[in-house]
């Protein structure tokens, strides 16, 4: 099955992704390997999930802002090579979640995004990850995910 079939059968699409607000890039090609910038919560309206899970947002919403964060690196991805069958593996997510104190459920919001790259990429989609909760993100963002690539 290839990945376009992927997205169609889990009522999935990939978003045309923010473009970067500083002075980098939104994704870097190093040999075989794309490193993409730390993507925010930015649906396609333009409209970022902002706040702190825990205190100003909830588990659920937390969950939702990690899945624009992975469609948006996803976004990305498809824009550098055209063609998400090129992908090999998803080699590592990192997410910071902009939390409370006593928030402690950061694996569970990135389990969302983690489950959505394997149900987007199948096995390729399977990775090694990070999650650390933070006193603030840039702009207020619930969470941000920064990725890591094989093509």
């Amino acid at each position: 099955m290839t990945i376009e079939e992927n997205l169609k059968k889990n009522l999935l699409s990939i978003p045309n992704p923010p473009g970067p607000v500083g002075n980098y890039v939104a994704y870097n090609q190093t040999g075989n390997l794309i490193f993409i910038s730390g993507q925010l919560p930015i649906d396609e309206k333009g409209e970022m999930i902002k706040g702190k899970i825990g205190r100003d947002l909830n588990i659920e919403q937390g969950k939702q802002a990690a899945k624009l964060c992975i469609l948006n690196a996803i976004g990305h991805l498809k824009k550098h090579v055209g063609d998400l069958n090129k992908v090999k593996k998803c080699v590592k997510i990192n997410g910071f979640i902009n939390c409370s104190e006593d928030f402690f459920e950061h694996p569970a919001l990135l389990n969302t995004a983690s489950d959505l790259l394997v149900q987007i990429f199948g096995d390729k989609g399977k990775h090694a990850r990070a999650v650390v909760g933070v006193p603030s993100l840039p702009l207020n963002a619930a969470v941000e995910i920064e990725t890591i690539f094989e093509v």
